[in-house]
């Protein structure tokens, strides 16, 4: 696990015409699933990245609302205080088509959990 910048990881994105951000949704389901302690029963990235993909969009709001509970998760674990709104923040941005901002939410959220490098 590391610490990504929120930046980079954007305009790595669209450079990519998106292929970055294939790659960024994978690590952070992982990254997620690791610092919340669902290692063993959560979905793998690639498994979400498919489940998206046959869904037609769907499943990724749908893992974009779970996230908000499972960061949540990991910050009361951590004895930080938890948005109860985040949920629903990145369900909202994503049906609107701002998935990346979403993303960078969720980013900025672990990034504060992993110990500095």
């Amino acid at each position: 696990m590391k610490q990504r910048s929120v930046g980079i990881a954007i305009l790595l994105s669209i450079i990519t015409c998106g292929i970055y951000g294939i790659y960024w949704l994978i690590m952070l389901n992982d990254e997620t699933n690791y610092v919340s302690g669902h290692q063993q029963d959560g979905t793998s990235g690639g498994v979400v990245f498919l489940l998206t993909l046959v869904t037609c969009g769907i499943y990724g709001y749908y893992w974009c609302y779970k996230q908000g509970e499972k960061l949540n998760e990991a910050k009361m674990q951590r004895g930080i205080m938890i948005d109860t709104s985040a949920s629903v923040i990145y369900l909202v941005l994503s049906i609107f088509g701002l998935s990346i901002v979403s993303y960078a939410l969720m980013q900025s959220e672990l990034n504060k959990m992993l110990p500095p490098q």
